[in-house]
């Protein structure tokens, strides 16, 4: 910041954030440190391609006024990002009451008694801001769909609404599949008890043969042993 006695500002150098085919701006504050009207002129050694606004005009007094500096596009980057153009910003003290459009050169005259002071700028090229970075996949709704790499280095874009809706399904098919899985449980529950019952009738055959001499009847031994195929079949 200038230490002048009239106008305190700020910066003492313009950095412009270097961007090819681009309009950039570099804001400058004066403050008046005094209790007079100051007038001020802002010059420049590239007005062509510079455009300031105000270029010049008063501050009242213990205020601030802000000064706006427009490079216009380039077309050309230049070498080692190096700039040698500068800004004059003349400063004095003006009558009570003065208006812009009453600054002249001759108010800027330290020959006619003046007091002016003079505070010479310069320019430099800085680095464009990052920008900012990427937004995380499902941090916020409405997201791009999500990618993932497969082995041989192919992009699949996967919708984000494709996993919910396969779970949905499976929601909705899940009641028909419990039903024939209870299905075929109460079906081989029945068969074991038929087992069971059967291997019951077959023993009491075998015990009442024992006891008969003429022991167990072909057509009864045949039936058990068709019924234990079928049964054998069903528990598979």
């Amino acid at each position: 910041m200038s230490t002048g006695e009239l106008l305190s500002i700020e910066p003492q150098e313009l950095q412009f954030p270097f961007e090819l085919r681009k309009q950039i701006n570099c804001a400058m504050q004066l403050q008046n440190k005094t209790d007079h009207h100051v007038a001020f002129k802002v010059k420049t050694t590239n007005p062509k391609k510079y455009c300031v606004r105000p270029n010049s005009g008063i501050v009242l007094p213990r205020s601030t006024c802000d000064v706006v500096v427009t490079m216009q596009a380039q077309k050309e980057a230049p070498l080692d990002m190096q700039c040698k153009d500068k800004f004059l910003l003349q400063s004095a003290v003006a009558p009570p009451g003065t208006a812009p459009k009453d600054i002249t050169p001759e108010l800027f005259n330290k020959e006619s008694g003046n007091q002016v002071e003079e505070c010479k700028l310069k320019v430099s090229y800085v680095a464009p801001p990052r920008p900012p970075s990427p937004v995380r996949e499902g941090s916020e709704e409405g997201s791009s769909p999500r990618g993932s790499i497969s082995d041989n280095g192919a992009v699949n874009l996967i919708d984000s609404n494709t996993a919910p809706r396969s779970l949905a399904e499976s929601h909705e098919k899940s009641p028909e599949a419990t039903a024939i899985i209870s299905k075929l449980t109460e079906q081989k529950n029945s068969a074991i008890q038929q087992s069971k019952r059967l291997q019951q009738e077959l023993e009491l055959l075998r015990r009442q043969g024992n006891k008969s001499s003429g022991g167990i009847p072909l057509i009864y031994a045949l039936l058990v042993g068709l019924l234990g195929l079928i049964l054998g079949y069903m528990l598979k």
